[in-house]
């Protein structure tokens, strides 16, 4: 019996998931992961080795921010959290 295969995400779908989610306020990397996995009904699995290259690729384009904290587990962590008003790499200068 073959398993349901996990759907391949189509490019730009994760940049987008991550801003859905953070809409609702500042995550570290697995409370991402969780919410989208959550969200799906488990129907979409982001791997770490996609989610943090996407996460710092945001940072740079300017649509994120990121801080350092405290998880509800109480290890330190990274947050990220939209920037108020995400600009592009012509208004940075870039």
């Amino acid at each position: 019996m073959e398993s349901n295969p996990i759907p391949e995400l189509l490019p730009g779908t994760l940049y987008l998931l991550i801003l859905r989610t953070l809409s609702r306020g500042p995550l570290h990397g697995y409370a991402i992961v969780k919410r989208i996995k959550d969200a799906s009904r488990e129907g979409l699995r982001i791997e770490d080795g996609s989610l943090y290259p996407a996460l710092n690729r945001m940072l740079v384009k300017g649509w994120l921010t990121s801080e350092w904290g405290v998880s509800e587990n109480h290890r330190k962590a990274r947050f990220y959290k939209l920037t108020p008003r995400p600009q592009t790499a012509r208004q940075r200068g870039g």
